[in-house]
């Protein structure tokens, strides 16, 4: 007799929001929301590295909702491949976020001491920018772990 349960390891619909690494997706939306709005609200001069900046985290805020839509929808149970696009898409986002991270601590190093609230800006982006490559690296580490366990 046939079974008729499912295979795939990953989650979908509302129970992604009931077990690790699945949980993630919320903070990282926040995190990476955060270094989006704070960077958009500092003052660019030219040349500066923040273009970067902005690239990834619209990047990632843009890639992780459609990812997120496609588990509510369940489209990730319709093949044996989701696991390791989930372990892939987490690598590159918290690369690409370490990536975006360094330049913009460079950019806050520089910025002139007499424009404080820039500074704080940048500071904060500086956070939430290491603060979103940490939820990436941990949701990759945790979806790498469920990839080698199915």
């Amino acid at each position: 007799m046939a079974s008729t349960t499912n295979s795939c390891p990953l989650p979908s619909g509302c129970k992604i929001f009931t077990k690790m690494p699945d949980l993630l997706f919320i903070p990282e939306f926040v995190a990476g929301g955060l270094v989006w709005t704070l960077v958009a609200s500092t003052k660019v001069a030219f040349p500066n590295p923040q273009g970067w900046v902005m690239f990834v985290s619209i990047f990632c805020f843009v890639l992780t909702s459609i990812w997120l839509f496609s588990f509510l929808c369940s489209l990730n149970q319709k093949g044996s491949y989701w696991p390791t696009l989930d372990v892939a898409y987490h690598a590159i986002a918290a690369a690409f976020y370490l990536s975006a991270a360094v330049p913009q601590a460079l950019v806050t190093i520089s910025t002139n001491t007499s424009a404080t609230q820039i500074r704080q800006l940048n500071i904060a982006a500086v956070v939430m920018a290491y603060v979103a490559t940490l939820l990436y690296t941990i949701h990759t580490v945790f979806s790498a772990i469920r990839w080698k366990s199915s």
